[in-house]
């Protein structure tokens, strides 16, 4: 195919003969992984924008030659290439058709690192966090650092010119790079730093003949102010700024040339850090409060308010409606936190009130609070969505207040809703806003409020982009910036580096129209018949797949306290992230790509590593909730037709284990699961992974032992409060021991306990197996032998965390139609919520030893384990459990095929902390509320025994007396 002239586009290879010539000719030149299957393009149609283009296929590069060489194929095809890093870009600037360069997998070391000039040089993959994590051992740290530092790569934050919280300090990427490798879309390579000695002649003579040529127009034609992200930095080519080529080349978001590796500069860290949190009544007094701090040096100055905050986290901030939170650096505590104290007093006349935090835990949980706005902020109070688009412009800072006005004037006039926060102390405004973009009037609003917009940025010295780049969500509207002159140049700019247009077109230079590729268009207009009721998405199943706007935090490569996403963590690919699996889902419903609809194998494939721990659902910062997604998909995709026999065995194990205490089978079980050639065939009929031993069953069930106790049930004596104690599957018939612990316990501590006298079930199982039509059925008849607890009001404790979150979620969400389901899940409580709000004056036994193992994903998910930390410390069993997933996850980890991942996702976080405190303190308690997590550690871990809390505590009572 022939390349188009200067001015146009390269010819499109999107029929299948191209697109299959392309990738035998990159198969044969290209020694990283080439991809062109549909799953492959579907990751890649999206970044964290509103835009979506679908790629010719995708190239994960080993290095600058299989740069150059996918560069030589897509130039004599008249392909376009397109750089991406995390795919975090708000702007659109990371989504292309042609071929994708995805440096994420191979091309991410941080390759040098010298303590001595503070430099570092890394190739474009390497993830800031890893790169700062490396500089740390010095006590150095890269200055930039937008919000996505856990995920976001070096040459994302160098073609997009990213900068961060910090930059009031270390200014932004551009500040801090030192030279560049590239490579141009002609194959050449350039080494770009002051001066341009290392760029090839042509080039280097022509890019000076068309600055000398325009010298006067470069001097003044850039607004001075620190956020100025728009745009080519033709300027920094200016004699008297030393021909800086690296750069002019931040910022060119991928339209230049090609980046192969980095030289970037490295600051050092404080070592100590204050945080001053000042209220306000109000965002503009906030925004007109920011400027002054400046001349106190702080490293943030960074605003907020109160319609992004939740009440929980409003409680630990000063009293207010909006908020400056400060950061100050010191040689010590006490240096940081005087430097903070010193600029509360000199705000204090425009403060409500004001707090200094010096605990770094305590400015963690504030700095997480603000660096998840890019995703709360999409879901408004009240109802709605809102999308980027203008998510960052940046005004002088003495001008943000009156801005801040004007804008929200502005909204008001269009009929729209944001929720502005960032960087006040550069000026710089974050913001999503509710724009319609699924329909024509909503695309028409969202154009003309644009182009209004940017009349008003430009009226207060401001520019269009002032972190993420112009991409196409800004690019159009740069001539009321600039002048058409001044764009002109950047036209001429771009085709001296790239004449056949071949790098990222329709970005930046001679961009598409920002109405244009919007990612809605695909989708369907009428709501999906789906099962679930998806209540915070108006029962539309497509607006849940569209609350994933791709910040990607799920692709962190560290759980931290929270679990998102272990599968992504133990196989390291987009497919196996909630980002990724939303992408496919967004993708089958859009039919272009993956077009078997709910029979894709594409998505089928992408969720078979999903888990189900329902981590995404807290820790995405916008709830997707992947567990029910997966169970939706697995519903439709086997309606009709038989399933997996995992979906028999493990899916229907509620049964299967009934029917074995029924029988009294189970030391017949037992003994054949200790014969290997009986075990293995076992598996391979029941579709479970061969490396698993099958846990022995107990002699007898929990509920069978209940019916033996005297005394028991409604007839229990005493005064305090009566307690349904839920005997589910894995209590009663895996593991008694807890829920005979359970009943000494909360015996021991007043309350009355009764037990239902025939089975009841959450139906987790069934659907986590996607056998929804059966879940409702157990659901419905759990409800039916449960409604006179609920009629009497009596709490229901349940033991098994996934059995209440099952409860609390599931239940109403399957069963939207039952108003018992409300009642239902709000009667749950674990275990440790009913000792604490019915027996609050109980006192547990001493224990007074160290504890590890794990809290269970779905209770970090769904119900949290305040009530859990509390009564271990009342008991003085100290320390603090692991987060993320313990691998088996219920079915999943018994399910052939799944065993690796397991493992992996077991040696992530829970396996190392359990040894290392063991290792430490011989006496450390195992503790793990969830069968699934026990079961893991006796199996990995040598047979350690772990025990449900109730287990140790009720043993207390033994030591106790």
């Amino acid at each position: 195919m022939a390349a188009a002239d200067a001015a146009g586009t390269p010819g499109r290879a999107d029929t299948a003969t191209d697109a299959a010539g392309t990738e035998r000719a990159l198969r044969a030149e290209v020694r990283g992984e080439v991809e062109f299957d549909a799953a492959d393009r579907a990751l890649f149609t999206m970044d964290a924008s509103n835009y979506r283009r679908i790629p010719l296929g995708i190239v994960a590069p080993r290095d600058a030659d299989d740069i150059a060489a996918t560069l030589a194929v897509c130039r004599e095809r008249g392909v376009p290439v397109v750089a991406r890093g995390a795919g975090t870009s708000i702007a659109g600037q990371a989504t292309g058709l042609g071929v994708v360069l995805d440096f994420t997998r191979h091309m991410n070391a941080v390759r040098a690192l010298d303590p001595g000039s503070r430099t570092a040089l890394v190739q474009p993959g390497v993830i800031l966090d890893d790169l700062r994590g490396k500089a740390a051992a010095y006590g150095l740290t890269f200055g930039p650092d937008p919000s996505t530092h856990s995920r976001c790569t070096l040459g994302g934050m160098i073609g997009n010119n990213s900068c961060g919280s910090h930059s009031v300090a270390w200014g932004t990427t551009a500040d801090n790079v030192r030279e560049l490798e590239v490579l141009t879309h002609g194959g050449e390579r350039a080494l770009l730093g002051p001066g341009g000695e290392g760029v090839p002649r042509q080039l280097r003579d022509a890019v000076r003949a068309l600055v000398d040529g325009n010298l006067a127009r470069l001097r003044t034609g850039f607004p001075a102010l620190p956020r100025r992200i728009s745009g080519y930095a033709l300027d920094a080519l200016l004699p008297e700024k030393h021909q800086d080529w690296a750069r002019a080349f931040t910022g060119s978001e991928g339209t230049l040339g090609v980046l192969t590796e980095a030289t970037v500069e490295l600051v050092p860290a404080p070592a100590a850090r204050a945080l001053a949190v000042l209220g306000y009544a109000d965002e503009s007094a906030a925004a007109e409060s920011a400027a002054a701090l400046l001349p106190y040096r702080p490293l943030t100055v960074e605003g907020m308010a109160h319609d992004l905050v939740s009440d929980t986290a409003r409680a630990s901030l000063p009293r207010g409606a909006a908020w400056l939170f400060v950061e100050t650096g010191g040689g010590d505590p006490a240096e940081a936190a005087a430097r903070a104290e010193e600029i509360c007093r000199a705000a204090a006349d425009g403060t409500t009130d004001h707090s200094v935090l010096v605990d770094p835990a305590d400015q963690r949980a504030l700095w997480r609070v603000r660096e998840d706005a890019s995703g709360t902020a999409t879901r408004l109070p009240g109802g709605g969505e809102a999308w980027p688009g203008w998510e960052d412009c940046a005004v002088p800072p003495e001008r943000l207040g009156a801005y801040l006005r004007d804008f929200r004037a502005l909204l008001r006039e269009h009929g729209l809703r944001g929720l502005p926060y960032g960087h006040f102390g550069d000026g710089c405004i974050h913001v999503r806003i509710d724009f319609d973009l699924l329909g024509t009037d909503g695309i028409r609003r969202f154009r003309a409020f644009s182009h209004d917009l940017a009349d008003i940025v430009v009226a207060h010295g401001g520019s269009l982009s002032g972190e993420h780049g112009d991409g196409q969500a800004r690019a159009e509207l740069l001539p009321r910036m600039y002048g058409q002159e001044m764009v002109d140049l950047f036209h001429r700019f771009k085709d001296l580096w790239d004449p056949h247009n071949g790098l990222n077109p329709g970005v930046l230079a001679r961009p598409d129209r920002i109405d244009e590729n919007l990612r809605f268009a695909s989708l369907p207009r009428e709501p999906v018949d789906v099962e679930f009721g998806y209540p915070h998405d108006g029962g539309d199943f497509s607006a849940a797949v569209r609350r994933c706007v791709g910040v990607a935090k799920c692709r962190n490569t560290t759980a931290g306290a929270g679990v998102m996403c272990p599968s992504f963590r133990a196989t390291g690919e987009e497919q196996h992230s909630t980002r990724g699996r939303a992408r496919l889902l967004h993708e089958m419903l859009a039919g272009e790509v993956v077009t078997d609809g709910w029979q894709s194998e594409e998505v089928h494939e992408a969720l078979d590593l999903c888990l189900s721990c329902k981590g995404c659902r807290s820790d995405c910062p916008v709830g997707v909730d992947m567990a029910t997604y997966k169970a939706e998909f697995l519903h439709h995709h086997y309606e009709g037709r038989r399933r997996p026999a995992a979906h028999y065995s493990m899916g229907r194990l509620p049964q299967w284990l009934r029917l074995l205490d029924a029988t009294r089978a189970a030391p017949l079980v037992n003994a054949a699961a200790g014969v290997a050639p009986l075990a293995r065939l076992a598996a391979r009929l029941g579709g479970l992974a061969p490396e698993r031993p099958l846990p022995a069953l107990p002699s007898g069930s929990f509920r069978r032992w209940w019916r033996q106790q005297p005394g028991r049930g409604m007839r229990e004596q005493g005064r305090g409060q009566r307690v349904v104690l839920w005997p589910d599957t894995f209590t009663d018939h895996l593991s008694p021991e807890a829920g005979k612990a359970a009943v000494r316990v909360l015996r021991d501590a007043g309350l009355r306990i009764t037990v239902p006298p025939r089975q009841v079930c959450c139906g987790l199982t069934y659907v986590s197996t996607g056998q929804l039509d059966a879940a409702r059925a157990v659901m419905r008849r759990t409800l039916d032998r449960v409604e006179p607890a609920l009629d009497a009001g009596l709490p229901i404790a349940v033991l098994e965390p996934p059995c209440a979150a099952a409860l609390r979620t599931d239940l109403p969400e399957l069963l939207g139609d039952d108003p018992r389901t409300a009642r239902l899940a709000a009667s749950v409580r674990t275990f440790a919520q009913t000792l604490q709000e019915y027996a609050p004056d109980w006192e547990p036994p001493r224990l007074d030893r160290p504890v590890a193992g794990q809290t269970h994903c779905h209770q970090h998910a769904v119900l949290g384990d305040a009530a859990e930390r509390r009564l271990r410390e009342r008991a003085g069993l100290t320390g603090e459990l692991s987060g993320g997933c313990c691998g088996l996850a219920g079915n999943f980890g018994f399910e052939a095929g799944h065993y690796e991942v397991s493992v992996a996702c077991a040696e992530d976080q829970l396996l190392p902390s359990v040894r290392a405190a063991v290792e430490a303190d011989p006496r450390t308690e195992v503790l793990a509320d969830g069968y699934s997590c026990r079961t893991q550690l006796a199996q990995l871990d040598d047979g350690r025994p772990s025990r449900h809390l109730a287990e140790v505590l009720a043993e207390g009572l033994d030591r106790r007396g």
